[in-house]
């Protein structure tokens, strides 16, 4: 009776413990899974609530190519302020999703943001504010940044 407990010791030990651990790292996988879905709904979420705000400034035409001619004072600082916002939002979403090798997901979830990036560097405004909104961000955000911008633009921008 001893040897086959002994035995059904070994076979727990070789068979179960191995499929025990696969589970184990497939349900943490599914957990990193869903926590990096979680951030990209979040993230998008936030970009939705931005728009808003671009909605509720219609006279400031921000979503526009061409600069606003003759802008107020009161328009000018409306502006930047919502650019701040964009450009901190832009900084989240490079920090929390971007990465030099990303799985095909992650590539996925990151190009909506690349393409979001694109779109506003192509707005003459914004452009034309990058130098002053990147000041004091992330170096590694403000270096991608200026490149979608010059590949967009076609222009070099220069940090002060």
């Amino acid at each position: 009776m001893r040897d086959f407990w002994e035995y059904a010791s070994f076979v727990v030990t070789a068979l179960a413990l191995p499929v025990a651990i696969f589970f184990f790292m497939l349900e943490q996988r599914k957990e990193r899974n869903n926590e990096e879905e979680e951030a990209y709904q979040l993230l998008s979420n936030a970009y939705n609530d931005f728009l808003k705000v671009v909605l509720a400034n219609p006279d400031l035409h921000l979503r526009t190519s061409e600069a606003l001619e003759h802008p107020t004072p009161d328009q000018n600082e409306r502006t930047m302020i919502i650019y701040e916002m964009l450009i901190s939002l832009f900084e989240r979403a490079y920090i929390v999703a971007w990465n030099e090798h990303m799985s095909e997901v992650e590539a996925r979830r990151w190009n909506s943001w690349d393409d979001y990036m694109r779109e506003w560097c192509r707005r003459e405004n914004f452009f034309n504010a990058l130098p002053l909104l990147l000041r004091g961000e992330d170096p590694g955000f403000q270096h991608y940044i200026q490149r979608i911008a010059e590949e967009e633009r076609g222009v070099v921008i220069q940090l002060n």
